[in-house]
């Protein structure tokens, strides 16, 4: 048996009881703690699961490995600011903070703790994500379009689509083409909040992303359409499908015959929060193991760097749809 990783887990909600399952399920885990502003439900699951409450910062984090923050938005940096004076690595949720300046100051008080910190950018551990990418391994993108959409999202009230949804593949778009350009968007704005966002994204390698986000469409929408000089991808993030369209070309005597063919890719691996959780272990026992550990290791794991890039993205998406609604 190797080191047993001990975790404390803030914040129990809808998605904080998909991260408790999981890590329930992790080799060598122990959740040690739990916390939530629910008290109720936070002494419900503690005796479910037989995991304590936390109850003194100083006492119960002192032998924690790492801290896993899954609370509202608005809270991540309260948060990340009191747990990182006991633990070095933390995993949270995405976006990292709520606001620029909040993120910048997790990025210093990071390089100042020496933390190691990963952000919940969960569509890097999806296995069509990770098929898409072995696909598109030293090939020239053209463009990515983006599409997600979900009504049910509209329950998120203290953030708006930007943050809530297309922040995911602002993040993918940055991964798969690097820094960018320039940036056009506009948007449906309703009672203060964007519920529909469209942005055009031209990367400094020329690439093109496409990304929509919608809280107001009807239908659940996961979709990533990719163009290169040679091929046509279709990744179907819901259903974990990726197809292929390729052009063949057959000589015929005299004249050129030219059709399209589509291949369909299987994808395998295992559910994506379970992925990022042994992703955010791995980290823990790394640190572990080599307490000078400040940076990630694993170049598809998401950082505080990574979390900072994705918010000047959709601030400034954010900010022209604002402006574009003005006039």
């Amino acid at each position: 048996m190797g080191k047993i990783i001990k975790i404390a887990l803030f914040g129990i909600g809808k998605m904080g009881q998909n991260h408790l399952r999981i890590l329930s399920m992790l080799k060598d885990v122990e959740v040690a703690f739990l916390y939530d502003v629910n008290l109720e439900l936070c002494e419900s699951l503690s005796k479910s699961f037989g995991i304590k409450v936390l109850e003194n910062l100083d006492e119960d984090l002192k032998d924690c490995d790492g801290a896993i923050i899954v609370t509202p938005t608005f809270t991540h940096f309260d948060y990340v600011n009191k747990v990182s004076d006991y633990v070095k690595n933390i995993f949270v949720e995405k976006p990292l903070t709520d606001t620029l300046d909040t993120t910048q100051i997790i990025l210093d008080l990071a390089k100042q703790k020496s933390l190691n910190i990963q952000v919940g950018f969960i569509e890097r551990y999806n296995p069509a994500i990770i098929t898409l990418q072995n696909i598109l391994r030293d090939t020239k993108i053209v463009n990515i379009d983006f599409t997600r959409t979900n009504k049910m999202s509209s329950r998120i009230t203290d953030v708006d689509v930007v943050i809530d949804l297309m922040i995911h593949d602002i993040d993918l778009a940055l991964h798969f083409n690097g820094d960018i350009a320039d940036i056009y968007a506009h948007g449906v704005v309703m009672e203060g909040m964007i519920e529909y966002a469209r942005a055009c994204i031209i990367h400094k390698n020329g690439a093109f992303s496409n990304i929509v986000a919608s809280r107001i469409t009807e239908k659940r929408i996961r979709q990533i359409s990719v163009t290169t000089h040679n091929e046509y991808i279709d990744c179907n993030l819901l259903r974990k499908e990726v197809f292929v369209d390729k052009q063949s070309v057959e000589q015929r005597l005299d004249s050129v015959s030219i059709s399209a063919n589509t291949e369909t890719i299987e994808v395998r691996g295992q559910e994506s929060l379970f992925s990022e959780l042994l992703d955010f272990v791995n980290l823990c026992k790394d640190s572990a193991s080599n307490p000078s550990l400040s940076t990630p290791t694993k170049i598809n794991r998401p950082n505080q760097h990574d979390g900072m890039k994705a918010m000047q993205v959709a601030y400034k998406i954010q900010s022209l749809i604002h402006n574009a609604n003005k006039s």
